[in-house]
């Protein structure tokens, strides 16, 4: 039986800080802040799976009050959410997911940061959908205060 679950993750953007969406390093003025290394995209794509097992969300299982995940690159949370998925049998059908930033310009690191889920959720990068858009100069995400991301994600659990 197929289960959906979806995620959603923000940041705020500051200074002296590197910009990791994807897991690929994104070169900008800016960085997002966070516990870990504040992938939001990759923190909304495990959501998403989490929440298609019936779980609890990213924070629950990578709490930003316990110092062992300060500075950690996502691609452990979503490595996390995978091996939950085979434990329960699953499998992990596809995800998809939006950033939504007014600036940088995204596009141009999709295939790199396809690849870099894929690789961490043991995926074809086929199985990755990553899309981008601005905000039309609209609320904190127009006034390039902070990036957001939206995944759903589709896995095949035993009944």
């Amino acid at each position: 039986m197929v289960h959906v679950g979806i995620g959603y993750d923000v940041h705020q953007l500051v200074a002296g800080r590197k910009l990791i969406l994807g897991g690929v390093d994104i070169p900008h003025t800016k960085g997002l802040d966070g516990h870990s290394d504040a992938d939001a995209l990759m923190h909304a794509i495990c959501d998403a799976l989490l929440g298609a097992l019936g779980e609890p969300d990213i924070g629950h299982f990578f709490p930003n009050t316990d110092p062992r995940w300060r500075g950690v690159p996502s691609k452990t949370f979503l490595e996390e959410a995978s091996r939950q998925v085979l434990q329960r049998s699953g499998k992990i059908v596809n995800v998809d997911a939006t950033v939504i930033a007014q600036a940088p310009k995204i596009y141009p690191h999709i295939a790199a940061m396809k690849k870099c889920i894929a690789d961490a959720l043991g995926l074809r990068e086929a199985q990755v959908g990553i899309k981008a858009t601005t905000n039309e100069l609209m609320g904190f995400i127009g006034r390039e205060e902070g990036i957001a991301a939206m995944a759903v994600a589709s896995v095949n659990l035993p009944e």
